[in-house]
């Protein structure tokens, strides 16, 4: 059995994380347009040596409404996360299937994907990104409502704005155990209004928004090591109850552990809308 200061060495690390430095001008990124069409206005980042917590020892109950993420035992049976065919066709029935379960939804709507690999054989992959490292939130107050404008017909978004929605992304390894660069999640309820600040991305046929976070040392940083394929992290990016947990930033991060050949990074991230009758 682990000794308190072992358990407490396990549960508590540090990381150092990318958060923005907020300058009074909004961040402005331009993609499809003709070089030189556009001139980007630049974020400014900072780097900032955190303390992240091990949530699998961290006795504590981890919920969407609350902290704004929640880890599930979800076994997966699409086989292959890299066929763009059998994750559209298959894998987002279980995705939705999965928040359903987890929120109360009474419908959910997969709008799209990301897969992130370090993996030696997936660099330069179509489609394949590396890990996000930096604080964000994916959606805005602005950017979350339109995106249910974008993606149904007038008169239904209408309605559906009419009652309480979210987005919710299902975030798992594609390979596990995942050792390096996990995703980190900070606890909605330990942030501010304030530590949030839009950044703007301008397509030639749409705008769209997110947030980058500023540092507070408020924030209280959680990951759970050594996640397996057959589990999937739960985490909102905005809710229209203010109530609830709205945005929950978060980024990959060092695996405060230091492991000297951790498993590379593969992971595969779903967005969701789910839509309820309250």
């Amino acid at each position: 059995m682990l000794g308190n200061a072992e358990r407490e060495a396990d549960t508590l690390g540090r990381t150092t994380l990318k958060y923005t430095v907020p300058t009074g001008r909004t961040p402005v990124r331009y993609k499809g347009f003709a070089p030189g069409a556009k001139q980007d206005v630049a974020a400014q980042y900072l780097l900032q040596n955190v303390p992240i917590r091990n949530a699998r020892e961290a006795g504590e109950t981890f919920s969407l409404d609350r902290q704004g993420f929640e880890l599930r035992h979800h076994p997966v049976r699409t086989d292959d996360l890299y066929d763009d065919a059998k994750v559209t066709g298959a894998y987002y029935a279980e995705v939705e299937a999965l928040v359903r379960d987890a929120t109360g939804a009474s419908r959910v709507r997969v709008f799209d994907h990301t897969i992130r690999s370090n993996a030696s054989g997936r660099k330069g992959t179509t489609g394949v990104r590396g890990p996000a490292r930096r604080v964000h939130n994916d959606y805005t107050l602005t950017s979350g409502p339109q995106r249910v404008c974008d993606l149904f017909p007038a008169d239904e978004a209408q309605h559906l704005l009419g009652r309480r929605f979210a987005i919710v992304n299902v975030w798992r390894p594609i390979r596990g155990p995942l050792q390096e660069a996990p995703l980190a999640l900070c606890d909605a309820s330990s942030t501010s209004e304030s530590d949030f600040h839009v950044s703007q991305l301008i397509y030639p046929s749409r705008a769209g928004e997110t947030y980058g976070v500023a540092f507070s040392p408020r924030h209280r940083w959680f990951y759970f090591p050594d996640m397996s394929r057959d589990e999937a992290l739960l985490f909102k990016c905005y809710d229209s109850d203010p109530a609830r947990a709205r945005f929950t930033p978060h980024s990959a991060a060092d695996d405060p552990r230091g492991l000297a050949h951790p498993q590379p990074r593969e992971s595969i991230e779903t967005r969701t809308l789910a839509f309820f009758d309250v």
